[in-house]
């Protein structure tokens, strides 16, 4: 999903050409991302509890909106060469947990477990319409979206990716949003678990409302930072994830940044896949300081860990998402 940041770096000085406030350098990240008022520490001394990058990192919490972000900030170049080296798509093809995957995507018994689950990359959505998956990857999403009778393309900065995808025979950019300009609007553009990633996340949102149609909808799916599972796994929760997840949204941060880019008709929901929380336990048990938890790639340990979520603790997850406080925000909003 290498769509991280759009236009230019956000530590700049002055103010985009879309009017978004822009971080100097003697500023720092202790401005806020989406306001630009100062921040307080709200949580320190996180470590890459999946991929083992090293260096640690704190989360800032604005004292006006309550948006939280990571810091330090990596610069754009830094965070383009976290990519490159340690995440995204990287040519594995072929193993073990690929084959399963593939074979799970592809089976009545993942739309069966998505709609008990719960749906966070839109994959029960069907339609007809022309629609972008940001941050494709390597097709995946693809496939399905395709499968439900969209007319898609994808987006994605990892080369690689996208030659795999258009070797399925999908359309693929790998440029920046803003540098999208498609013969016709799209009618939806699928942000999964990208938006986090941006340095600019209200910049993405902009560039998303251009790319719409008059009547076109952003499905939106990103960690809530209102989890109870945050407070539950505390520095081993999976889904802080620095230094790659840049922004931490919650329900009132999420809506607002969707209404302040454009967008209206704004339903939220929430869910907490088994998965996201087997991951927690995983990285609880096995992750190491500087070290991949290389265990999050076992299908067996991961699908026990989704079966003791879905069967055993199936209130308590029920429980958490009708209060506000499941791990998964899901959103979609229509530009009128």
């Amino acid at each position: 999903m290498l769509q991280v940041v759009e236009g230019r770096n956000p530590i700049e000085n002055g103010v985009s050409s879309t009017g978004v406030r822009k971080l100097s350098v003697g500023q720092g990240d202790m401005c806020c991302l989406l306001c630009g008022s100062s921040t307080k520490v709200a949580l320190s001394g996180l470590t890459d509890n999946r991929l083992g990058t090293g260096g640690q990192y704190d989360i800032l919490q604005c004292v006006s909106c309550r948006f939280e972000q990571t810091s330090p900030l990596p610069s754009l170049t830094e965070l383009k060469e976290l990519y490159r080296t340690h995440y995204n798509f990287g040519g594995e093809r072929d193993t073990l947990y690929t084959r399963l995957r593939q074979q799970f995507l592809s089976s009545f018994l993942f739309r069966a477990w998505t709609r008990v689950d719960g749906d966070g990359a839109f994959y029960l959505r069907r339609g007809n319409g022309r629609l972008l998956d940001v941050g494709c990857n390597e097709g995946r999403g693809l496939r399905i979206y395709a499968a439900n009778g969209f007319r898609v393309e994808g987006s994605d900065l990892n080369e690689a990716a996208a030659e795999v995808a258009r070797s399925a025979g999908f359309r693929v950019h790998t440029r920046l949003l803003e540098e999208l300009n498609p013969e016709e609007p799209y009618d939806v553009v699928v942000l999964s678990n990208v938006l986090e990633h941006s340095l600019d996340p209200r910049r993405m949102l902009l560039e998303v409302h251009r790319l719409l149609a008059v009547g076109g909808e952003v499905w939106v799916s990103l960690p809530n930072s209102g989890s109870w599972l945050r407070e539950a796994f505390g520095r081993s929760w999976i889904n802080w994830h620095v230094p790659f997840h840049i922004s931490h949204f919650c329900a009132a941060t999420l809506r607002q940044l969707l209404t302040d880019t454009g967008f209206m008709r704004i339903e939220i929901r929430q869910i907490t896949p088994a998965l996201w929380f087997g991951q927690s336990l995983i990285a609880r048990i096995f992750a190491k300081e500087g070290e991949k938890t290389r265990q999050l790639r076992n299908p067996f340990l991961a699908l026990g860990m989704m079966m003791v979520a879905r069967l055993v603790l199936f209130p308590v997850l029920w429980i958490g998402n009708r209060t506000g406080h499941g791990d998964c925000l899901v959103a979609v909003a229509t530009k009128i």
